[in-house]
């Protein structure tokens, strides 16, 4: 007899970014928010870890259940990290 059964595991998501006029960077497939202050913003997505560079920085929205996120302030660039890095953790890169 066959099992049924629901999946309720998400789709993978894509990860895009949208940035206006180095002010406004929006953002999907965001899995977490590992640390952020004004001048930086640790991120990790589906597409890598990402670190957000820049002045007066702030979130203004985000939705983790939708992998979504709103930066805004000045935008002086975006990072990605090696997938060695990513696997080793904000603290293990921010400890050496």
């Amino acid at each position: 007899m066959a099992m049924l059964y629901e999946d309720n595991r998400k789709p993978p998501q894509s990860h895009v970014l949208n940035l206006t006029d180095r002010k406004r960077l929006s953002l999907s497939g965001v899995e977490d928010v590992e640390a952020f202050d004004e001048e930086t913003v640790a991120l990790s997505t589906v597409g890598g870890a990402l670190t957000i560079h820049g002045s007066g920085l702030k979130i203004s929205r985000l939705t983790l259940d939708g992998g979504e996120l709103l930066v805004e302030g000045r935008i002086d660039g975006l990072e990605y990290a090696g997938e060695r890095e990513r696997r080793r953790g904000f603290l293990g890169r921010l400890m050496g």
